[in-house]
């Protein structure tokens, strides 16, 4: 096995502490990678608040760094690349979710990247908030030039989420597009948009947030409060991307989804209560995403470094890592928190 340091969920999911992790020798498939900068998501948040100490949990799973060893049969990566992973670390390559390239949707279930079922001897998954991480080639990616590779990080997660519902529904020049709510997925999801060439537009509850809509190249901001505005903007976008990460009434947004347009609904994955005349009156579709495939993320990738679209992002060193999750938990940041893990030492 091969030790490295990382960041542990206690038994009481309260805090991360320090601790000592041990990775797979490489297998002949396998990358080993020095991580530099890994996103801190909602999903991070939620998993620490509600362990139990049943399984080690180790967060993590959007992040990039520099492979420092390969297996004998890897010929896509060389040691010193610059390479990026995601939350979804291998699937079962034979099902046809996974021969269409959508491994999201592996009718086995992908292998997360953290928490998840090591497919060859059923180990758990231990995440990227750690110096090392050891994965199969398939599901690395390489970090095109030009992308900062710590505001790059979050693409892997919030990016993806965001870009494959977006080509899915054909989001290009002349499309009008909603994204509802600003924070880590949908600050992303406006840049996306835009860069797409989409007529673009935020939803807020409030008005503070006109400023860093026009900065992320929105062309309009409506408050979700303002009835006036809300029923002036009826029927009005094609597609309206909801990044909203807690339970509310969709009813308003569908309004706002013109004849034969779309909700996607990406922010909150529980029970959503619709009305079927809110979806009969102009034919309009519901509909979800999460993750991405192989080939959408390595797509995704290129498309933000032709574009220069990356995340906003708070830098910190991960040994404030117990701060950035109860500053998320608060929504204190603009618009997502990456830790910097080169504080701790590269070998043990």
């Amino acid at each position: 096995m091969r030790s490295t340091l990382g960041w542990q969920a206690d038994r009481a999911g309260t805090t991360l502490r320090r601790t000592s992790l041990e990775r797979r020798e490489l297998r002949a498939d396998d990358v080993a990678i020095r991580v530099d900068y890994c996103g801190v998501c909602h999903t991070d948040l939620h998993a620490v608040r509600a362990h139990t100490g049943e399984a080690p949990l180790v967060p993590g799973h959007e992040f990039t760094g520099v492979v420092t060893d390969i297996g004998h049969e890897v010929t896509r990566f060389a040691i010193g690349d610059q390479v990026a992973v995601g939350n979804i670390v291998d699937s079962c390559g034979a099902c046809a979710m996974c021969r269409a390239g959508q491994e999201n949707f592996c009718h086995e279930f992908p292998t997360l990247t953290y928490a998840g079922t090591d497919r060859y001897d059923g180990t758990t998954t231990l995440g990227a908030y750690s110096r090392e991480y050891v994965v199969r080639d398939d599901f690395t990616y390489p970090l095109p030039p030009g992308l900062d590779p710590a505001a790059a990080a979050p693409l892997l997660c919030a990016g993806v989420t965001v870009w494959e519902p977006l080509q899915a529904l054909g989001v290009g020049p002349g499309t009008r597009v909603a994204v509802a709510g600003l924070g880590g997925l949908g600050h992303l999801a406006v840049k996306l948009a835009v860069a797409l060439g989409a007529d673009t537009t935020v939803i807020s509850r409030s008005a503070d947030k006109a400023d860093d809509a026009r900065r992320l190249g929105g062309h309009d901001l409506i408050v979700s409060t303002d009835q006036r505005r809300m029923a002036a903007a009826r029927d009005r976008f094609d597609v309206v991307v909801d990044t909203i990460a807690v339970p509310h009434d969709v009813t308003p947004y569908l309004g706002l989804v013109a004849l034969d347009g779309t909700l996607s609904h990406l922010g909150h994955l529980g029970t959503v209560t619709v009305q079927a005349t809110d979806l009969l009156i102009g034919r309009k579709k519901l509909s979800s995403a999460g993750s991405g495939g192989r080939p959408a993320t390595a797509a995704m990738l290129e498309f933000c470094a032709q574009h220069n679209v990356t995340a906003d992002i708070e830098l910190l060193p991960s040994a404030r890592v117990n701060e950035a999750l109860d500053r998320l938990e608060r929504n204190d940041v603009r618009y997502r928190f990456v830790l910097d893990m080169s504080d701790l030492p590269q070998n043990r």
